[in-house]
């Protein structure tokens, strides 16, 4: 891969695409497409639809966004790429995840496109960074956030407050780059990504932001590997072939997934 060079500076013009990964979120998430459109009415929505067994695919077609509805459960990861590939292939130049469960702040938003416009590639919205801690997490789960945080600082050098927020931005080379390479194995949309990126010369930030409780829903379930050594992505659109370094993934594209409302 060449060199990378630095984000530049965005300009008003340049398109948004924020990508809402969703499984089973149909009870919150019409409030969380709701804010979005009242916070953020110039940025494109797009819907990843995670092999969801309710009414998911349907509330938000009924709000008007873009749906890319998975016939499976892939994960986290899977429906990330699905959406970098999305936003690639539709000329986008940033693209934001945002969850569906009603956790993140839209009035939040600018703050991580700002992190971009100075010069990151990826900005993280953090829980921990600030010195007002507003947001609880219980002893295991801290403990667990701790066992990440280390592992990206012996991976990478970097000292990461909040590896496993789901509340970030990317900037266009980043969306090309993690279109083609994001983990979806469980926990790499954690730290296999954070390390992906900071080797492959990407620029990460952290930016401090305020996180509400879940409204409702469930958690993304991440996909382990299967038995076959086979895992899919799905996209809408034509076929891509795997990566240079040999993804013994193989590829699944069903035409038609992404729909355009």
């Amino acid at each position: 891969m060449p060199d990378h060079q630095p984000a530049r500076q965005h300009q008003a013009h340049e398109r948004t695409l924020v990508l809402v990964p969703a499984y089973n979120e149909e009870e919150s998430l019409p409030g969380v497409l709701k804010e979005l459109a009242e916070e953020v009415p110039s940025y494109d929505v797009l819907v990843v639809d995670d092999g969801s067994l309710d009414g998911t695919a349907a509330v938000a077609r009924a709000s008007g966004v873009r749906v890319a509805q998975l016939p499976y459960n892939l994960g986290v990861g899977g429906a990330l790429r699905t959406g970098f590939l999305y936003a690639v292939r539709n000329g986008y130049d940033r693209a934001l995840q945002f969850d569906a469960d009603g956790q993140h702040d839209p009035a939040e938003i600018e703050s991580l496109v700002a992190a971009l416009d100075a010069g990151a590639d990826m900005a993280i919205g953090s829980r921990f960074t600030s010195a007002e801690r507003t947001y609880e997490v219980g002893r295991v789960r801290s403990g667990a956030m701790r066992v990440l945080r280390l592992a990206v600082r012996l991976l990478s050098g970097r000292q990461i407050t909040d590896t496993s927020s789901g509340f970030r931005a990317f900037s266009r080379p980043l969306l090309e780059f993690f279109a083609r390479n994001y983990p979806i194995e469980y926990l790499g949309d954690t730290v296999e990504a954070l390390v992906l990126a900071h080797y492959a010369g990407f620029e990460v930030a952290e930016v401090p932001v305020k996180m509400r409780v879940r409204a409702g829903g469930a958690p993304m379930r991440q996909v382990r590997q299967g038995a076959s050594g086979t895992r899919n992505r799905l996209v809408g659109g034509d076929t891509v072939e795997p990566d240079d370094e040999g993804d013994a993934a193989g590829v699944v594209l069903v035409r038609g997934v992404v729909e355009a409302h």
